[in-house]
């Protein structure tokens, strides 16, 4: 399969040419010219998004533990160039969380649906000040054997997991989990010097950045002042309504290729205005603003990953900062950078072709076209 006349997204720079691949690709750049299967017509080939934060979309979400559930979320993901996703679950019981994992170690991927990447565990080793739309009913203190049974409920997928490091048992947690899996700080209370130890424990990401954690403030700098000291990736959610476009632009000056999007989509994604369950809490959303039910406390988001890059974009993130946050660097994320995120020999054939305005044309997974 050859795709030609496109901008070829490479080591973070576009450059005219082509890509030519099976399942894997086999070359890209301006040497693959001429007659292609698929005219690119000037637009833009990218490496397929990867949203390792998305609870769920189109009435479904990854806790449930349903099959059918995550068939038809990966359906809608890959539909939107999605290409890889991370389900990630609430804070839930034990139970409730194994029979999602299971769900996950059983899951096949379908023809036209993107691929699961691991699992991501945002709670329930989270902080109670902090919780923001998670049950505080099933908030657990750090517990390694907790995340070595999920994780070999899982298959082994389990790829992201966060925690509150100012919680009874959060450091030893750290430097126990932090070689199986990447550990986040997020729904948190910590001060700087907190986070800090918990970064040089092996903590090395944040999950939604400014959100679920205190405001950067010149006396008491926190976990976001920690991040950028312990070159940690960072997420944030930007669908204009958790963080200000000012802001977004700020936290890519300040952390560069580190910075991740991420959906933090919930089941409402995809769907009508109206009430719907998020963990076992009430949600509303009205006007594409997710709510716990009668309170104006934010919930996660409504929208697709390609909506989140086109809003960094329109807000004035460059297009290659914005696909590096959506491709590689939540790859680098999960671990797994050698097999997705860029367009490379060898690296798994996993494609979206955009127009000049950036509305997906074709989608391909390992190399077959999931699109029509």
């Amino acid at each position: 399969m050859r795709i030609t006349n496109a901008k070829i997204f490479l080591d973070g720079v576009f450059v005219d040419g082509g890509v030519e691949f099976s399942d894997r690709i086999t070359a890209a750049g301006p040497a693959v010219t001429g007659l292609g299967d698929l005219d690119g017509e000037g637009g833009y080939v990218i490496p397929g998004l990867i949203d390792i934060h998305t609870h769920g979309a189109v009435g479904e979400d990854a806790s449930d533990g349903s099959p059918e559930g995550l068939n038809r979320l990966s359906q809608y993901y890959a539909a939107g160039g999605v290409t890889a996703w991370c389900p990630t679950t609430m804070t839930l019981k034990e139970p409730e969380l194994t029979r999602a994992m299971h769900a996950v170690r059983d899951f096949v991927r379908p023809e036209n649906g993107a691929k699961v990447a691991g699992v991501n565990l945002e709670g329930p080793f989270l902080c109670y000040a902090k919780r923001g739309a998670q049950n505080p009913d099933n908030l657990h203190a750090p517990d390694v054997e907790m995340f070595h049974r999920l994780n070999e409920a899982s298959g082994g997928q389990v790829r992201l997991v966060t925690v509150a490091p100012e919680e009874p048992g959060a450091i030893p947690f750290i430097r126990e989990v932090s070689p199986a899996a990447t550990v986040s700080l997020g729904h948190t209370a910590a001060d700087y010097d907190t986070a800090r130890a918990a970064y040089d424990a092996g903590a090395s990401h944040a999950t939604h950045l400014f959100n679920g954690m205190p405001s950067l403030h010149h006396r008491e700098p926190g976990v976001i002042a920690a991040a950028s000291d312990a070159g940690a990736t960072v997420e944030l959610i930007t669908d204009g309504l958790h963080i200000h476009p000012a802001v977004i632009r700020l936290t890519h000056r300040l952390f560069g290729d580190r910075l991740t999007l991420i959906s933090d989509s919930l089941r409402c994604a995809g769907m009508p205005d109206g009430d719907y369950i998020l963990g076992g809490q009430a949600i509303t959303m009205k006007d594409g603003k997710a709510t716990l039910s009668g309170s104006d406390t934010l919930a996660g988001s409504s929208i697709h990953l390609m909506d989140g890059l086109h809003r960094a974009v329109s807000f004035g993130v460059s297009l290659e900062a914005a696909v590096t946050a959506a491709t590689l660097t939540p790859a680098k994320v999960i671990r797994r950078e050698d097999e997705l995120g860029s367009i490379a020999p060898g690296r798994q054939a996993d494609l979206v072709v955009l127009d000049r305005e950036l509305n997906v044309k074709a989608v391909y997974i390992d190399g077959r076209r999931v699109n029509k």
